[in-house]
């Protein structure tokens, strides 16, 4: 029988809020050994997550697109909406500020060879696991379906 994201998630993870100071985020990110956490608002809803990635820019120099000047126009190069995001990301000190919004899902029940395949795909290395109910009731991790596929091997 085909094992089922329920057979090999994280029950009951570590979560945060949209208003956790991300000092005390990067604190567990670091202590626990995990890259990234659920972020819930106050009624218990999948918001967003809050991962390595989305922290690493508080380190990056954010620079502003290039541009050059046409009879006094500023033509934009590149997107002037991509870097404020970059900006806001990096001097956000919440939560809220940094995190992805809008995460991919996965129902416990759906197949563990979907949940591979849409995390290959989507280049993501957790999903959030969502009942019907859209509560969240675990976490599914790269490492959680590699420690699945040893157990098949023993």
């Amino acid at each position: 029988m085909a094992k089922t994201v329920a057979d090999v998630m994280t029950c009951d993870p570590i979560t945060v809020k949209p208003e956790t100071p991300l000092a005390e985020v990067i604190k567990t990110i670091a202590e626990k050994r995990i890259s990234g956490l659920p972020v819930l608002d106050e009624a218990g809803k999948l918001v967003g997550i809050i991962s390595e990635t989305d922290l690493m820019w508080r380190e990056t120099n954010v620079t502003p697109p290039a541009y050059i000047m046409v009879l006094d126009s500023v033509i934009y190069l590149e997107n002037p909406g991509r870097y404020e995001k970059d900006l806001h990301k990096a001097l956000g000190q919440t939560v809220g500020e940094v995190m992805s919004d809008h995460p991919i899902t996965i129902a416990p029940e759906q197949p563990l060879s979907e949940a591979a395949k849409l995390m290959h795909d989507r280049s993501v290395n957790r999903l959030p696991v969502v009942n019907s109910s859209s509560a969240l009731v675990g976490i599914l991790t790269r490492g959680d379906i590699v420690r699945a596929m040893a157990a098949e091997q023993d």
